[in-house]
């Protein structure tokens, strides 16, 4: 009795697995075909200069954290700074 449930819960996993890992493959074969018609085309100029997204937060952060770092070290001045902190936060 415990090898066919022991089967039984093998040909389960085995089947989610083969799922997942097929809608897995859908997925990045989307991302795939999608990635080189969004390189291709041409970036409007006001996207640019747009603010970053919410999701994008900790990379904003992390520019102004190097920012910071780059203004301590003396690397930039103080108006360098701000200027480019004026620029990464829209």
């Amino acid at each position: 009795m415990r090898l066919l449930r022991t089967a039984t819960h093998a040909a389960v996993a085995s089947s989610v697995h083969n799922k997942v890992s097929r809608r897995q493959q859908a997925q990045w074969a989307q991302q795939t075909a999608a990635a080189p018609a969004a390189a291709v085309a041409p970036a409007p100029a006001s996207a640019a200069a747009a603010p970053a997204p919410a999701n994008d937060m900790s990379a904003t952060l992390e520019q102004l954290k190097q920012l910071g770092e780059l203004r301590d070290a003396g690397i930039l001045t103080p108006d360098e700074f701000e200027a480019k902190k004026a620029a990464i936060l829209g």
